[in-house]
């Protein structure tokens, strides 16, 4: 089974694919604009979303995150409710995510060391997408 989040934005999908090729090294795997679906007599596209998202997938490390243009045709102009939860391999790798997710964005926790890993980190990306950033925790040796 898998669990991946997907993420309606109101016409910044295209853009929001170049930042997180940039600051998180995703990878697109599929994009599809609403102008290449089948049309749909009852429901005719409106013309200002022809050249919008209508899905993506990206896969950023072993995850997959999906991704629309579809919030464009919604009345909500914000995610809220939830964090995506990226960890990375180790402290300094995580430490880069934060600050490249950290452009633009809502910094709520700085990203530092916590009594649950040696660098955590929240914010609000500047698509409004709220992230939580970590490094797994340290392992003591056994003995």
């Amino acid at each position: 089974m898998q669990i991946q989040p997907y993420l309606f934005y109101k016409g910044t999908c295209d853009e929001a694919i170049a930042f997180y090729r940039e600051a998180l090294g995703a990878q697109e795997l599929f994009k599809m604009r609403f102008k290449d679906a089948p049309p749909d007599p009852a429901r005719p596209l409106a013309p200002e979303l022809a050249d919008k998202v209508m899905h993506a997938t990206l896969q950023i490390g072993d995850a997959q995150i999906m991704m629309s243009d579809g919030g464009c045709m919604t009345e909500n102009s914000q995610f809220a409710g939830f964090s995506v939860s990226l960890t990375a391999a180790d402290a300094a790798t995580a430490e880069r995510y934060f600050n490249a997710l950290a452009q633009g964005a809502q910094v709520t926790m700085p990203f530092q060391k916590t009594f649950w890993s040696p660098g955590f980190g929240m914010l609000t990306d500047r698509f409004g997408v709220p992230w939580m950033v970590s490094a797994p925790p340290e392992m003591s040796p056994a003995g």
